[in-house]
């Protein structure tokens, strides 16, 4: 009988030898096949995943119909609707804290609009063959607007003739200077349009800056500037739904009467509510306010496409991605200003 202790053990069985190494053990735990585990997760993961894919496929076909509606748009009015609201709903946020938090900051609102209103109307009447004499109008025009917050009435309505004066003589010496045989009644054509861009852009900025000034003046402009944008927006979406009847298509011919009727409306009801609670007149005067406002930008806004038409441009630049320029902003509003510091005078009395 053998000894237990020295019995040597037989050959193992083909397959079960033991890993010489711990690399020929790794080596084989890589090549045994995977146990599945998990299987619930696995499911779980699979459900995300073609949810997921669904709410991809669905943003991507509901952008894709929107870009197509957009470019619609954009075919029919010009405009990129993106782009445009964006900008639009940023100036109209760095307008209203100027006016309501620090009422001098517009200050520098207007004259930055005057700035680069004069300079593309300078520039497109020079790219016209007209002849404009860009920074002398603006340093005029800066000092105009300027004159209208820090100065006397009697002092800025000097200052606006010896702003007009200043760029007609400049001019004229200029033209003087330059021997070029200019045809007269050229020569009389930028002299009188040298004055009117005075009197344009930064004469009616410096109305603006003077009904600024007085009391509780800055709630009459934001007033009428939320008047005016009511009035731009109601003719805008009318217009692009129900718009089948040119207004003025000589002078613009996207505009239509149902798009008027739109911004009748609009602007009808901006100013009966802005009167009754920002300004706290009689709900009648700012009926009449908002129907004053609604005529004024429009005219002020056919005039502008007047003279774009002239100097046979659509846009007075392209600062401003889906507006055009800054004047194409500013067209509907320069005109109301007028009216907006005839109606302070007349409805202040009346404030309840």
């Amino acid at each position: 009988m053998s000894d237990a202790a020295g019995e040597q053990p037989g050959p193992s069985p083909a397959g079960s030898q033991p890993p010489k190494s711990r690399r020929d053990a790794a080596r084989v735990r890589r090549e045994q096949p995977p146990v599945p585990q998990h299987e619930p997760s696995a499911a779980l993961q699979n459900q995300f995943r073609t949810a997921r894919d669904g709410l991809e496929s669905q943003v991507a076909h509901a952008r894709a119909e929107f870009e197509e509606a957009n470019e619609r748009i954009k075919q029919r009015t010009g405009r990129d609707l993106i782009v445009a609201t964006l900008i639009g709903l940023a100036m109209g946020a760095v307008l209203i804290a100027s006016l309501i938090f620090v009422k001098w900051l517009f200050l520098l609102f207007a004259l930055a609009a005057t700035v680069l209103g004069l300079f593309e109307f300078g520039r497109a009447l020079n790219g016209s063959g007209r002849r404009m004499d860009v920074w002398p109008q603006i340093g005029a025009g800066v000092a105009l607007v300027l004159a209208g917050y820090f100065f006397d009435p009697w002092l800025h309505w000097v200052t606006t003739f010896v702003a007009v004066a200043f760029v007609i003589v400049w001019r004229l010496l200029a033209q003087m200077a330059a021997h070029d045989a200019r045809p007269y009644h050229a020569v009389l054509a930028d002299v009188a349009i040298s004055g009117f861009a005075q009197l344009y852009v930064p004469f009616l900025a410096s109305l603006c800056v003077v009904l600024l000034r007085q009391d509780g003046g800055e709630w009459w402009v934001l007033a009428f500037i939320i008047i005016a944008v009511a009035a731009d927006t109601g003719a805008y979406g009318t217009g692009l739904a129900f718009g089948r009847h040119p207004m003025a298509p000589r002078i613009s011919p996207k505009k239509t009467w149902e798009g008027f009727a739109g911004a009748t409306l609009a602007a009808l009801i901006a100013g009966l509510l802005l009167g009754l609670f920002m300004l706290h007149i009689p709900w009648w005067a700012g009926l009449v306010f908002g129907i004053v406002i609604l005529l004024t930008a429009t005219a002020g806004d056919l005039g502008e496409s007047m003279i774009k038409r002239d100097l046979g441009i659509k846009d007075m630049s392209s600062w401003l991605p889906g507006h055009g320029g800054v004047l194409d902003r500013l067209d509907s509003i320069l005109l109301s200003i007028i009216a907006t510091l005839a109606l302070y005078y007349l409805f202040v009395p009346l404030v309840v």
